[in-house]
């Protein structure tokens, strides 16, 4: 082992192990993000949905997307600063009760302006879930490996949810989100309610996190922004695209089940990738094809080269979440940035489906969404870079950190 990769595990070894880190509190956690995420990971088939079932044009699918993932990105942000301060399990039960209220009140009013609304209400009960869920993994003594759980179950559920939502009317996907967070009611124990307080010393042992420059995880947060912005316009509109492109609906279909299934391969090679070689270099390349598989979809679709960038994208999403994840885990110990994280993810996908529909509205087509896609994705590849080569300067075992 290196020099430089034993500090990088020094760094990790300083841990303490904390009251969120028993099988109960992990378990309840993965199963409140998968719930939580379920309109993120679900969002072709339901944007398709809403057009063939409620009748919405395309750019009325982006505007009701982007509400939805935008209420996510402010209930995270809400839930980021009450967290701290307030019963978590009582966080949860409001949060539970929007979005039943939320998703209840989609099945009556099913024109464009009331769902839109609906939809934000839904998102911010989810966003308060998603963010419970987030910090408590993050407060965990290995938050790297309790987001590499997350993420493992998170593929498994998109694939599950690219099989069943498909055959469901638009009351019977609703339905399916209101008894998702209702079977979670009886684990609601298994939430700690507070943390319990921890001990100074471990943070004062440890100068190389004591000198983390406090800009460094909000330049992650930008990051995932940005990054998001290219996810929540690609994965709105990848099944809308393709079926305008002339491509077969059934084709489509096993694609978006296969391909999500797919994202497994991401995960778990992101995890083998970053003990041999770190975060950093694997981040900025896996970024940089991203906006490659996302842009090659500017020149024209057609079978080939749709399985192409739905396999790569899927791959490269958990991929970056992985590494995103796990560097949001090495700059910041104390929990504060984890839930805001799906909050920069929702601030994302607000901003992506949005610009999509406008682009869509203008008349441009889904060639100039997807080099939006690219450079969104490329810019969240030069904020990374510059923030691995300030940490370089700075820090460098961080910098070389898995």
């Amino acid at each position: 082992m290196t020099q430089s990769s034993t500090r990088a595990k020094q760094l990790k070894d300083t841990l303490q192990p904390t009251v969120f880190d028993g099988w109960r509190s992990i378990s309840i956690s993965l199963y409140m993000t998968l719930v939580g995420y379920a309109v993120l990971v679900g969002v072709p088939v339901i944007s398709t949905a809403w057009v063939e079932l409620l009748g919405f044009t395309e750019e009325q699918v982006g505007r009701v997307a982007g509400a939805d993932l935008g209420g996510l990105s402010l209930g995270a942000v809400i839930a980021s600063l009450l967290v701290a301060r307030m019963n978590r399990r009582a966080l949860v039960l409001i949060s539970v009760a929007i979005v039943i209220a939320s998703n209840g009140l989609c099945m009556v009013f099913i024109d464009y302006e009331t769902v839109l609304w609906l939809r934000v209400g839904a998102g911010l009960g989810s966003g308060i879930y998603t963010a419970v869920a987030v910090a408590t993994l993050g407060g965990s003594s290995n938050p790297a490996r309790a987001f590499n759980l997350m993420l493992f179950a998170f593929a498994f559920s998109q694939a599950l949810e690219m099989q069943v939502l498909p055959m469901l009317s638009m009351d019977g996907i609703y339905l399916a989100f209101i008894a998702c967070y209702v079977a979670g009611l009886p684990f609601l124990h298994w939430v700690p309610s507070r943390p319990l307080p921890q001990p100074e010393p471990a943070e004062k042992e440890d100068p190389p996190l004591a000198r983390v420059p406090n800009y460094i995880p909000w330049l992650v947060l930008a990051a995932i922004f940005f990054t998001y912005i290219n996810i929540g316009s690609y994965w709105t509109y990848i099944e809308l695209a393709a079926l305008d492109a002339g491509i077969n609906d059934q084709y489509v279909g096993r694609l978006l089940v296969w391909t999500s299934l797919f994202s497994l391969v991401g995960c778990a090679v992101a995890t083998v990738i970053s003990n041999r070689f770190g975060l950093a270099r694997p981040l900025l390349i896996a970024l940089f094809s991203m906006a490659m598989v996302v842009g090659m979809l500017s020149f024209g679709i057609n079978d080939v080269n749709i399985l192409i960038s739905m396999f790569s994208f899927n791959l490269l999403w958990i991929f970056v979440d992985v590494y995103q994840m796990a560097t949001v885990a090495n700059v910041d110990r104390t929990g504060s940035f984890a839930s805001l994280m799906p909050g920069a993810q929702g601030l994302g996908q607000i901003v992506g489906p949005n610009l999509a529909a406008s682009i869509l509205g203008a008349g441009l087509g889904y060639s100039n969404v997807f080099i939006m896609c690219a450079g969104a994705a490329i810019i969240g590849l030069v904020i990374y870079a510059v923030m691995y080569m300030r940490l370089r300067r700075t820090i460098p075992a961080l910098a070389r950190a898995t």
